[in-house]
């Protein structure tokens, strides 16, 4: 199979899933890898007033130039001294394009994982509600770190304040809602994911439907219909209303919920997606499962890199940068990849250990990373949740600590200052029952992090 695929150029409005290049690269492990060429057009529905025929070049062009002029926008309105005007504005605008540059092209990355000493295990908080009756499945932390979000199997969906470490607020479970009146989930939460302006949360769950809610009030928006099978993944482009959905059906969906409306479909796993994850950059990764690929997605250039992970089926994925990224399955290996390499930068095998009653690698059930950082952390079901620093430029993982915590760790968040991390624990794994630990409670348990100044 060649590792490039690009989708043929759209010449009727219509949306076509990405095609295999007739053309082979033949590669070497580590030989870096680049797209053979860049697609022709954008998409012709963009949210923004476009040419049609305007070239992905002078897009970005364009796009660059608004973006200069809305931070030259923001840096006025908080500048009060008009005597030191020129020059902060300048000195703030340097930094910001810079930051943000770093960001884009994957190269930023905060060098903090030595500042971790620990966690502090006398003020780990443990939330409980009647809402999840069953195990929880995901977790979200909403910009600012002000809310948690958490899914169960049983449907439910609660809202937690962070500073006050209660709920304030839940969408239940409900066997059966029209789609006039939505109410809640009939079957089990998959995935969760809240726009930066917390303007839309987005739910996907075994339902063939992603349903779009008010984070602030609760209230049921939409229903986005679209996938044949269930919904496994859903995350925002961010700061935009972009959303990109992984199915059951192996297709990812892309979606503009600015206008409510369906975007585009990307073919190209042979199995049921498991995970999605995306940045600020036009792009999405995902996990195939049991065909044992992780696929990037350039949604502006129709194309699409894959990347053959381990035998086994790759369960979960998350972005560290936009060119670095984790994954882990079935087989316990934790693995770091580049966007430029066919193989990873470096991988530990067996992360987790074994299970002493079948001698198998304990499954990987959950990621998350500190974005731009070389912190990353893994759950499972061994009893204890493990902290990594990424080193050597990402081609080296070594254990920081690990944190005790029993039963299955179905999700993990980092709040975006890294003092904190959020685990959703449960008495099975999120995708089945083969094994329910009975002394186990479902709950979120929030962990102070220990860091140097």
């Amino acid at each position: 199979m060649s590792f490039f695929i690009k989708k043929k150029p759209n010449l009727h409005g219509k949306s076509k899933g990405v095609k295999k290049s007739s053309k082979r690269k033949h590669l070497n492990q580590d030989d870096e890898l680049t797209s053979s060429s860049e697609a022709e057009s954008a998409q012709s529905d963009d949210q923004d007033e476009s040419d049609p025929d305007e070239t992905a070049q002078a897009k970005k062009m364009r796009l660059a130039k608004a973006y200069l002029k809305e931070i030259e926008r923001e840096v006025e309105e908080r500048e009060e001294d008009e005597e030191q005007h020129d020059d902060l504005t300048s000195n703030e605008i340097n930094k910001r394009l810079r930051t943000d540059y770093l960001k884009q092209s994957g190269k930023l990355r905060t060098t903090i994982a030595d500042k971790y000493q620990g966690f502090n295990s006398e003020n780990i908080k443990i939330l409980r509600c009647k809402d999840h009756k069953n195990c929880i499945t995901s977790t979200f932390i909403t910009a600012g770190n002000e809310f948690i979000f958490s899914g169960s199997k049983d449907g439910s969906i609660v809202k937690w304040s962070i500073k006050d470490l209660k709920k304030v607020g839940s969408i239940p479970f409900v066997k059966k809602s029209s789609s006039e009146t939505f109410k809640g989930h009939s079957k089990a939460i998959l995935s969760i994911a809240i726009s930066m302006d917390n303007k839309f949360m987005a739910i996907g769950d075994e339902t063939k439907d992603i349903q779009i809610w008010n984070p602030q009030t609760l209230e049921h928006i939409n229903t986005l219909k679209g996938h044949r099978l269930s919904v496994t993944g859903v995350v925002f482009c961010k700061e935009t209303h972009t959303l990109y959905s992984s199915s059951k059906d192996r297709s990812v969906k892309v979606w503009s919920l600015d206008e409510m409306a369906y975007v585009e479909t990307l073919y190209g796993h042979h199995d049921a997606i498991t995970s999605i994850d995306a940045l600020s950059r036009q792009r999405a990764v995902t996990t195939g499962g049991r065909d044992a690929t992780v696929r990037l997605w350039k949604i502006m250039e129709e194309s699409q890199l894959i990347y053959n992970g381990p035998d086994g089926c790759l369960d979960v994925v998350k972005l560290v940068n936009e060119d670095i990224f984790v994954t882990g399955g079935d087989d316990g290996q934790l693995s770091v990849w580049s966007a430029n390499r066919k193989k990873p930068l470096c991988a530990v095998k067996e992360a987790h250990g074994l299970d002493s009653t079948n001698l198998q690698p304990y499954w990987i059930s959950s990621l998350c990373s500190l974005v731009n950082t070389d912190v990353i952390a893994s759950g499972s079901q061994d009893g204890a949740i493990r902290i990594w620093k990424l080193s050597d430029r990402f081609r080296n993982i070594q254990l920081l600590f690990k944190i005790p915590l029993n039963g299955f760790v179905n999700s993990l968040n980092f709040t975006s200052d890294g003092k904190f991390l959020i685990a959703g624990v449960g008495p099975e794994h999120k995708l089945g029952r083969w094994n329910v630990l009975k002394s186990i409670k479902t709950a979120i348990v929030v962990i102070p992090l220990i860091k140097d100044s």
